[in-house]
């Protein structure tokens, strides 16, 4: 506990640990994520300090499994559901929040990210297609990575959930593929 105001309040780690008991794994996961990623507020050293105090009280199996995927660099819970489940099924754990620099050119950030392979993960949340002004940008970084020669794979909801099996194919036979070079076309010349 702290106090803010004169009022006692729950630090970022006590109320994570306190979720153990309410939670999934995967929704421990995802708040996790956010903690020691885009909020900033607490790092993975601190979360895991703050499970090993509470060893023996409910819920703690939970937290210690939940810390096992929690990663700094998330930006969002579709982010994270997209790399858990590319991990769970066997694929090699994405680059997070990646910039896609080529020649010493920024080329743009991606969610996820293969870089051997030249494999860009976008989650494409609701505002992604309400908000004019982001689905322009994506539009345009979608066309700037296709023009260094990276595969930009745009995912939804439904790709993590109910067609989980399709996404992971097409990123499984992307990695395979650009792991082999068979889509740089870089050095190839118009004739």
């Amino acid at each position: 506990m702290t106090v803010s105001r004169g009022v006692p309040i729950s630090t970022p780690t006590d109320t994570f640990v306190a979720l153990g008991t309410m939670l999934t794994i995967d929704e421990l996961v995802i708040a996790g994520d956010a903690l020691v990623g885009w909020l900033g507020w607490v790092t993975l050293d601190e979360l895991r300090a703050a499970v090993r105090r509470r060893r023996g009280m409910r819920g703690v199996r939970r937290l210690r499994a939940a810390l096992l995927e929690i990663r700094p660099g998330s930006q969002s819970p579709g982010e994270t559901r997209a790399r858990l489940v590319l991990t769970r099924h066997g694929l090699p754990e994405p680059a997070l929040n990646h910039d896609v620099v080529v020649d010493g050119v920024w080329i743009a950030r991606v969610d996820l990210a293969f870089p051997e392979a030249r494999v860009a993960i976008e989650y494409e949340s609701d505002l992604h297609r309400t908000d004019p002004a982001t689905f322009k940008k994506d539009l345009t970084r979608g066309e700037h990575l296709k023009d260094v020669d990276w595969w930009l794979v745009r995912i939804t909801a439904d790709d993590v959930g109910q067609h989980v099996e399709r996404f992971v194919h097409r990123v499984r036979r992307l990695l395979v593929t650009g792991g082999s070079g068979a889509h740089d076309r870089r050095f190839t010349t118009l004739r």
